[in-house]
């Protein structure tokens, strides 16, 4: 008769369980749906037969990585050999994921099965694993599952910071949004300073220029021979200029309070900020495209190729559109109106806006647009999915364009589109080449530094281990050498020539005082007999 058992990968161990020999009636899925819902039935269908706990967690995530991917784990063999019968025909062994059961049968050579009752076994014993296993907690077994869920997590999703096209998609949307904002508000204060200087219009077409001058002119009646030289600088022409200052000397316009003034400065130190911002943003997104999408970027343009991705959603979305899609991205509306009414569909969307479209005769803009998504194709999924993007393929993409169109004008024959490749590759790896070659040498330049930093961060420690260590045996040499004077005799000294010629000792000084007081004493007394004689001899008299 088969025996089945049943293998459970759990965040904590492998275990192994074997199905009590019961009747076949108790192993049809219903019952075991059944009996997976109380211990008491569960534990009357199953018993343990082994559990091998993960000696570490860096152990647990080799191992759950190595089934996610179908592979044997020495742990999971070493299990199985141990536990499970020698006999391989009578025993089946019940597995959640068919990848590891072909895996096992194919190295171990015991069958497996996967579905049907096996997974209704394995539901039952995910949910009173902690029961069946001593020692393991609800919540010790819980907090393992976390730690191996971000830790098999943290693996699978490989996170570049540098090629996140979020950052290009929100880039692209507020360059959009602020050409229309910077727009409006340069139409407001053209309307707003008109009343005042009605002139500077048909100057100066400039949006940014205009709101420029606004703010430096202010009163037209003020501008004199002295601003000529600031008007200069922000047209960077001298006519322009000198046409300004005529123009405010001659003005049909109103006057002008000058709070309303102050009013409009703001307003155009506004606007110019906004203007200014939105060229930095512009070198952000330049910079960003090179990054993510180099080879798109040298193809069609930083904006556009930008303008694809966000549409797209992402650069992988973008590698995964066949070329046609990538042709009418963009044009949704005219395409289903136009299969909508069965009429001629759109021939380009986004990628009208790049310069080889306009640049082809009216004939071959449909064949252009065609030629040109293809190459955005190849280039997008180039970008996505190369080691090490550079922009060596877009160039040479953009040469072959160039080839088309100048094929559609003169009839010129182009390269063929093997070669170009063979020369892309080429480049691709010298280029690659460098690129690594220059950041193994920034690393190692990182590291000499390091090391330096930690030789001296040690001969510090160091000297200043040297500089205690010196300051707590100059106390003990001076108290040693004190010793070693106060032992010497007199005879040694004077031997030696070493007396010491120098006075008492403050004590002894103290004391002389005290001997002296002790030998008057006498004259103390003398003094009084003197007293009682002199009595006497006036008693006498008397």
């Amino acid at each position: 008769m088969v025996q089945l058992h049943v293998l459970f990968e759990h965040a904590a161990g492998y275990a192994l369980l074997a199905v009590r020999p019961t009747e076949e009636v108790q192993l049809l899925q219903p019952q075991v749906e059944e009996s997976a819902l109380s211990l008491g039935r569960f534990l009357a269908l199953v018993r343990l037969e082994a559990f091998a706990p993960f000696r570490s967690a860096q152990a647990a995530l080799e191992n759950i990585n190595a089934v996610s991917e179908g592979l044997l784990h020495e742990d999971l063999r070493l299990l199985l050999e141990t536990s499970l019968p020698a006999k391989k025909k009578k025993v089946l062994l019940g597995v959640g994921d068919p990848k590891i059961g072909a895996a096992i049968q194919e190295e171990l050579g015991y069958p497996c099965q996967a579905g049907g009752v096996v997974a209704e076994l394995l539901r039952g014993i995910r949910l009173h694993f902690h029961s069946l296993i001593k020692g393991l907690t609800a919540q010790a077994a819980s907090k393992a599952q976390l730690g191996l869920g971000h830790s098999y997590s943290r693996a699978k999703v490989k996170f570049n910071v540098n090629r996140v096209d979020n950052m290009i998609i929100q880039s692209i949307s507020l360059l959009d949004q602020l050409d229309k904002d910077i727009n409006t508000f340069s139409m407001r204060v053209r309307e707003w300073y008109g009343y005042h200087f009605p002139e500077l219009i048909k100057i100066v077409s400039d949006n940014y220029t205009y709101c420029r001058l606004a703010k430096l002119i202010g009163n037209r009646k003020e501008l004199s021979e002295e601003s000529l030289e600031a008007l200069e600088e922000i047209v960077m022409d001298s006519a322009k200029a000198q046409a300004i200052l005529d123009a405010s000397r001659s003005s049909m316009g109103m006057d002008i309070s000058p709070i309303d003034l102050i009013n409009i400065e703001s307003f155009s130190s506004r606007v110019i900020s906004l203007s200014e911002y939105r060229k930095g943003l512009q070198e952000y997104l330049r910079s960003k495209m090179n990054q993510v999408a180099p080879s798109l970027s040298a193809l069609i343009g930083e904006v556009v190729g930008a303008r694809l991705i966000s549409h797209a959603g992402s650069l992988t979305n973008l590698a995964k559109y066949p070329a046609s899609t990538v042709q009418i991205l963009g044009a949704e509306k005219a395409l289903f109106r136009a299969l909508k009414t069965r009429g001629n569909t759109p021939k380009y969307g986004l990628i009208f806006h790049s310069t080889f479209i306009g640049r082809a005769a009216a004939k071959n803009k449909g064949r252009i647009s065609r030629y040109l998504a293809n190459k955005c194709t190849i280039a997008s999924r180039i970008d996505c999915f190369s080691e090490v993007p550079t922009s060596v393929f877009g160039d040479k993409l953009r040469e072959q364009v160039e080839e088309r169109l100048a094929f559609y004008e003169t009839g010129e024959v182009p390269r063929k589109n093997l070669e170009v490749m063979k020369e892309a590759v080429e480049e691709a790896s010298e280029v690659a080449a460098e690129i690594k070659r220059k950041l193994e040498k920034k690393q190692r330049k990182k590291l000499k530094q390091e090391k330096k930093r930690l030789e001296a961060l040690a001969a510090a420690a160091e000297a200043a281990e040297t500089q205690n260590s010196s300051l707590l045996e100059s106390p003990k040499q001076e108290n040693e050498v004190k010793a070693k004077r106060k032992k010497r005799k007199p005879q040694e000294l004077a031997d030696n020539g070493l007396v010491d010629e120098a006075p008492l000792p403050k004590k002894k000084q103290h004391r002389q005082p005290v001997v002296v007081v002790v030998a008057e004493e006498p004259p103390t007394s003398q003094g009084k007999k003197t007293k009682k004689r002199k009595a006497r001899m006036e008693e006498d008299d008397n």
